[in-house]
Parts: C-alpha cells; sequence; structure tokens
C-alpha cells in the first residue's frame, strides 16, 4: 500500500491544484484505499504472481485515478475499481501466467447457482488449506474469478456482472459450475485417503 500511496502522491505532486488529478486525490483516496487488500488479494489469484499482482494493482489505481473524473458518484465504485483490474490484467495477459484459461465447459447451460452447499461450507469442513488453494487454482479462471468475487469479495450477481462484463445469468451458470467443479475436486481428494493409499502399499508388498 505504500508504493501506491507514494505513486499517487507523486502523481498528485505534479499536478496543480486545479487540475483534475489535483483535485481527483482527496476523494479518491478516501474511497479507493480501504480496497486496497481485496484488489491485491483478486490479483494475485490472476496473476500467480506477487511482483505481478503488486504491478497490476499499482497500474490499476493510477488508471483509476486518472479516470476518477468520470466516475459516477451514484454508482458502484467498488465493482468500478475491480473492473478497471480485471481489464487491466486482460490487457496484459500476454506477460502474465497463461493457466488455467482454457474454459471447462460451455456457460451457455441452464445449470444456476442455487445450491445447499456452497464452496464455504465446502471450506469450513476441509482443514487442509492447501488442498482448498489447489482446488481453486485448478478451475478455469473464470470459473474461479465468479467464484472468488462471490465467496471472497461478496459481491452481489449485478456486481460480479458489472466486474466481468457479462449477463447476470452467466455469472450465476459460472458460480454454479463453479461449486460443482469444487465439489468434485475435493472429493476425489477425499476420496485418496491415507488408509487406501497404505492399503495399496501393502498389496504391493506382499
Amino acid at each position: 500500500m505504500a508504493v501506491i500511496r507514494s505513486a499517487l502522491q507523486e502523481m498528485a505532486g505534479f499536478a496543480t491544484p486545479s487540475s483534475p488529478v489535483g483535485q481527483a486525490l482527496p476523494g479518491f483516496e478516501e474511497l479507493a484505499m480501504p480496497l486496497f487488500d481485496s484488489l491485491y488479494n483478486f490479483a494475485l489469484w490472476m496473476a500467480r504472481n506477487s511482483n505481478d499482482a503488486e504491478d497490476l494493482v499499482q497500474e490499476t489505481y493510477l488508471k483509476a485515478l486518472r479516470s476518477f473524473a468520470t466516475f459516477q458518484p451514484a454508482t458502484n465504485f467498488r465493482a468500478w475499481m475491480f473492473q478497471i483490474l480485471r481489464n487491466t490484467f486482460l490487457s496484459s495477459r500476454a506477460r502474465l501466467d497463461r493457466r488455467m484459461t482454457v474454459a471447462m465447459e460451455s456457460d451457455d447451460g441452464p445449470e444456476l447457482a442455487v445450491d445447499t452447499e456452497t464452496p464455504e461450507t465446502i471450506l469450513m469442513d476441509r482443514s487442509n488449506y492447501q488442498l482448498i488453494q489447489r482446488a481453486i487454482e485448478d478451475l478455469p479462471s473464470h470459473y474461479r474469478e465468479a467464484l472468488l468475487l462471490c465467496e471472497v469479495e461478496q459481491m452481489s450477481y449485478e456486481e460480479i456482472a458489472k466486474v466481468l462484463a457479462i449477463p447476470t445469468g452467466t455469472v450465476m451458470s459460472r458460480l454454479a459450475r463453479a461449486r460443482k467443479a469444487l465439489r468434485g475436486s475435493l472429493g476425489s481428494t477425499t476420496d485418496a485417503s491415507p488408509s487406501s493409499e497404505r492399503r495399496q502399499t501393502a498389496g504391493v508388498n506382499e
């Protein structure tokens, strides 16, 4: 955050008090700085590298500051910031990790995000954080980002639709498929229990 704040202050230093940047900084900083941790975490999931995530967040803040004069006060600032972050990532994706960008299946199916067992309850039932993290990382990127925005950032379907620039129905479909894939991944991991491995080893030794 210190790097971001320093960059913003540097920009403001080059601006005159009457310039758009100089005028925007106080209000922008008040709205934007509380979002830093959430934006960085989301950037880290996308970029898969802390240095790239930091660069991505810094570029996001600088772009947002330059465009702050065009932001409509009555609209959702958090969704606006996340949208800039994601668009910035997509525009520079050629130099970032391209893993997990292949779709697992079409989003156009009728499946909805109504589910009694959510990723949150799955996470509560599993004690191994590394297994959970790996399962989320293995999701295709468009499923993973929808899931993180919903379950981690607690965004509404409408907010997620704005960030991802997709219809609300597609958001619901992606969430349903992401949850189904996550349950399947965690379920298959659980099935490969240490006891079964010991039995297989014993059979080989015999």
